[in-house]
């Protein structure tokens, strides 16, 4: 008796020498086994043969490898995955010749195969945030008897999260925060370059809330709002659309709120080597003036190594400019080692114009970028600085 494709639906490991010497040793069943395709099987049972009582063990163990040999020559053909596959396809669709189809998209997923992946991997950080959505919605539900009663009703969902973000960034990419000494206790607007994603700002927020149990408020770009499903999350994590007098009066309660003046534009179009893009945009500056706070300055080493966009590309370049969405393509998602340094503050001072004041903190920035920052910045550099030993804070 014989099955045929039974190797195609369940293989196993043999070839690995140590699993070889493994069960040599042990005798215990150490491979391991993979697949479980739905390839098609056939049971075979072929004539007996009959009892002869002058044939010895060993001739009749030849016999039967013979017939058995026979056997599967018969009804087998030497299959692969691939073959079984075409023979199913070809069952249930009734194309003819649809394995001509199927090795060339094979071919082209091999081809493209680390691109797709490289695009993908992204994907990632919208997931984790989609995550974190949830768990609020799961969260407001199973708390919502206490929130009439408690002040600090999202307190344990903000923990959570930030527990979770903090996991992530110290898992994939070995996050580091430093300069954390710089921010006041008080209110203060933090000034950071935006990288193709803020997943450096939910790294560091996550961070400033495990360690200093302080929420800091950030500005973030009108399509924002418009994702489906974010509403509740931005509303808990204290993200704001503005105005400037939300701001302002933000700033007043005694909290902390960043701002990153580039936006979207920055986040798109800069590139490797870092080019701040503010433009001629001052208004977080007279923020800062009207409320009476510093200025703190911050950069994250090895953000456009994490994420990188085709911003390059006039024509998603002008596709921003008239429908004013993030509409290019992004790539990435690579384990690089990201710092995040936070600069001295920039003290209130009475007299100083908005223009002065946007002066001092984008040469805040680039100061920031210009001591953390080797440029260009350079992917493989960036994740082979994941083995070198913890950096001090300066």
């Amino acid at each position: 008796m014989y099955t045929q494709n039974i190797r195609e639906g369940y293989m196993a490991c043999k070839e690995r020498r140590f699993l070889r010497w493994l069960y040599e040793n042990t005798r215990l069943p150490v491979t391991l086994p993979y697949g479980g395709l739905p390839v098609k099987l056939r049971t075979y049972i072929g004539e007996p043969i009959p009892y002869d009582p002058n044939v010895t063990a060993e001739e009749l163990v030849e016999k039967e490898m013979i017939d058995r040999n026979e056997s599967c020559t018969a009804g087998q053909m030497p299959m692969s995955y691939f073959t079984c596959l075409a023979y199913i396809l070809k069952e249930w669709t009734g194309v003819e010749h649809i394995e001509d189809y199927l090795s060339y998209a094979v071919y082209l997923l091999w081809v493209f195969f680390p691109l797709i992946i490289v695009f993908l991997l992204p994907g990632v950080i919208l997931l984790f945030i989609y995550i974190s959505i949830i768990f609020v919605h799961i969260y407001k539900r199973k708390n919502e008897l206490k929130e009439a009663y408690s002040n600090d009703f999202w307190d344990g969902a903000k923990q959570m999260l930030a527990t979770l973000w903090d996991g992530h960034a110290r898992i994939w990419h070995g996050y580091e925060l430093h300069g954390i000494e710089n921010i006041p206790e008080g209110p203060g607007l933090i000034v950071f370059y935006h990288g193709a994603t803020p997943v450096d700002y939910i790294y560091f927020m996550a961070k400033l809330l495990i360690l200093q149990k302080r929420t800091c408020h950030v500005v973030a770009d009108h399509f924002v709002f418009k994702l489906p499903g974010f509403k509740l999350l931005l509303d808990v994590l204290g993200v704001m659309h503005g105005p400037k007098e939300e701001c302002v009066n933000t700033l007043k309660k005694g909290q902390l709120l960043a701002i990153s003046p580039g936006g979207v534009r920055e986040a798109l179009f800069s590139d490797e080597t870092y080019v701040i893009m503010w433009g001629n945009r001052k208004g977080f500056a007279q923020v800062a003036i009207d409320a009476k706070v510093p200025v703190i300055p911050m950069f994250t080493q090895n953000v456009r190594e994490g994420i990188r966009t085709l911003g390059g590309i006039k024509i998603f370049r002008s596709l921003y400019e008239h429908l004013r969405l993030p509409v290019v393509p992004m790539y990435g998602g690579f384990p690089v080692k990201l710092r995040t340094f936070i600069g001295e503050p920039i003290p209130y001072e009475p007299n100083v114009t908005a223009e002065e004041l946007t002066a001092k903190a984008k040469a805040a920035v680039q100061s920031l970028i210009d001591k953390h920052q080797k440029i260009p910045g350079n992917v493989f550099r960036a994740l082979m600085e994941r083995f070198q030993t913890r950096q001090k804070e300066d």
